[in-house]
């Protein structure tokens, strides 16, 4: 069994926003014909799993508060995700979603600062407890200064991937 960190934690994570970092952002993406992986998406996981990272997806869902989609389709298209990676090698641990906004049409997803919607480091702060993650070795990548803010506020290192192969990302930050 692996030694625990200051924070209490067993594995380390690697958080990983959803739209532009893992898929395309094509808007809103929550039908199966919207879901299109980034080049190296797959393999970043794999390669993070690897490593002894636990990957935990983070990710802002405003679509369901819009009222463009249900929390139900939210999470299926998640789940197929988390599936689709699966079947290629790469294993999420957690998938962690918000789906409040300040101007919902929807009154049960209106909240005006949800403390996990990013830039807050909610969804983070509970994967660590939830998780029993090392919050010493874990980090972000993300695709938004919001994402960068919210690994800020959560006591992790983020990185801002601003497109193109995922896996040489993770090869780049870890030197390999």
């Amino acid at each position: 069994m692996q030694s625990s960190g200051p924070a209490g934690g067993v594995v380390p994570a690697a958080f990983l926003d959803r739209d532009g970092v893992l898929i395309e952002d094509v808007g809103y993406p929550h039908r199966e014909d919207q879901l299109r992986f980034l080049p190296g998406a797959a393999d970043a996981v794999r390669r993070l799993n690897g490593l002894g990272y636990m990957c935990v997806i983070v990710t802002n869902q405003s679509g369901v508060a819009r009222g463009m989609f249900s929390l139900a389709q939210m999470e299926a298209f998640n789940a197929l995700i988390v599936r689709r990676l699966a079947a290629r090698g790469g294993i999420i641990g957690a998938v962690y979603a918000c789906p409040y906004h300040a101007e919902a049409v929807d009154e049960r997803w209106r909240h005006p600062d949800h403390p996990d919607r990013k830039p807050n480091p909610g969804m983070i702060l509970r994967a660590i407890a939830e998780h029993r993650i090392d919050q010493t070795r874990s980090f972000l990548i993300g695709d938004q200064p919001s994402d960068l803010e919210a690994a800020r506020r959560g006591g992790i290192p983020g990185f801002r991937f601003d497109g193109g192969d995922l896996d040489a990302f993770v090869r780049d930050l870890f030197g390999t």
